[in-house]
């Protein structure tokens, strides 16, 4: 007899930094997750604990193309979300939230399964309200730099409701808000990857801009509880909903602090602010927190021990990695 309690679920990007911790968090419940990903920017480190698990598949393979798969629900976390990543190849990037998400909405309406979408807080561009609402539709610059990604989120999002009011495709849609934690990759640009990496190594810390602009940065165990949350609400709670913590720092802040936490002799190094890059960022969660009864429980200090810990595990595995390689001649 089949454990109803049981689902066969897909993540796609599964082996990325979100949906790495996702995968874990699912397969501790005990459900059969098949997770695909085309290691653009998630690595197979992510996942090797994993894979002798029996509650575990994964499959190499790009969203771009269809999947033919049964499953009881999807959750779609396949997309670059760095800039640097996704403006390396920004017409894959856009293919990718668009072509992905008709792939996966298309599956979802073949096996009637419900379907979560991972968009993100750059579909309010640099936003003139503050904090962010989902009420609010936004300010995105449609032809900037980072237009890939900000409107094929957008994109994505019309694909959802779409699919819902045309199929009645049961859907899932949560905005998600800047999130750290352990396995983000150490190379992808974001704030604080980059700070502790340069704290660690106590090179200069790089600011771009004065530093006054903010960022709300949500530990990633409370961000995939909240998915999960999402997930198991009535199918008439869509989103979209912000997810993320409200708690706002400055850029300048946040350097201080990971400075004196890892006890570095880095200096601030202040350079341009890029093209399009917003001043503000909050989120707005009075939506989640009815909806879900969720809100972060992780401060800012706690989650960065752990990543900082994370992140000197990595530097000192390179470290002696790169010994032994000089020492054998390599």
């Amino acid at each position: 007899m089949k454990d109803l309690s049981r689902k066969r679920i897909l993540v796609t990007g599964g082996a990325g930094f979100l949906g790495s911790h996702l995968c874990d968090r699912l397969v501790a419940e005990k459900h059969d997750v098949l997770c695909i990903d085309n290691f653009y920017t998630g690595t197979k480190g992510n996942i090797s604990h994993l894979l002798g698990n029996s509650h575990f598949e994964f499959m190499r393979h790009d969203i771009t193309f269809p999947l033919y798969v049964e499953v009881d629900e999807i959750y779609n976390l396949a997309c670059p979300a760095s800039p640097i990543h996704y403006q390396f190849d920004p017409v894959q990037t856009t293919k990718t939230s668009v072509h992905g998400s008709i792939n996966v909405l298309g599956l979802a309406k073949r096996v009637k399964a419900k379907v979560f979408q991972a968009s993100t807080s750059e579909v309010y561009g640099d936003p003139d309200i503050h904090p962010q609402s989902e009420s609010y539709w936004g300010r995105v610059n449609p032809v900037g730099l980072r237009a890939c990604y900000d409107e094929g989120k957008r994109c994505a999002e019309t694909l959802f409701f779409d699919y819902r009011r045309q199929h009645g495709v049961n859907i899932k849609v949560a905005r998600i808000f800047n999130t750290y934690g352990p396995r983000m990759h150490p190379n992808d640009g974001r704030v604080v990857s980059n700070f502790i990496v340069q704290a660690l190594t106590d090179q200069p810390i790089t600011i771009y801009g004065d530093g006054t602009q903010t960022r709300s940065f949500c530990y990633v165990d409370d961000l995939i509880e909240a998915f999960l949350r999402l997930m198991d609400t009535p199918d008439s709670v869509t989103g979209p909903m912000n997810i993320g913590n409200p708690t706002e720092f400055t850029i300048q802040q946040l350097a201080e602090l990971i400075i004196t936490m890892t006890k570095s002799s880095s200096r601030i190094d202040y350079k341009p602010l890029p093209s399009d890059d917003p001043t503000q960022r909050q989120p707005d969660i009075a939506y989640a927190r009815e909806a879900l009864d969720w809100e972060p429980s992780v401060v800012l200090e706690e989650g960065l021990e752990k990543t900082i810990a994370h992140f000197s595990d990595l530097l000192k595995k390179k470290a002696a990695q790169e010994s032994s390689l000089a020492h054998s001649g390599g």
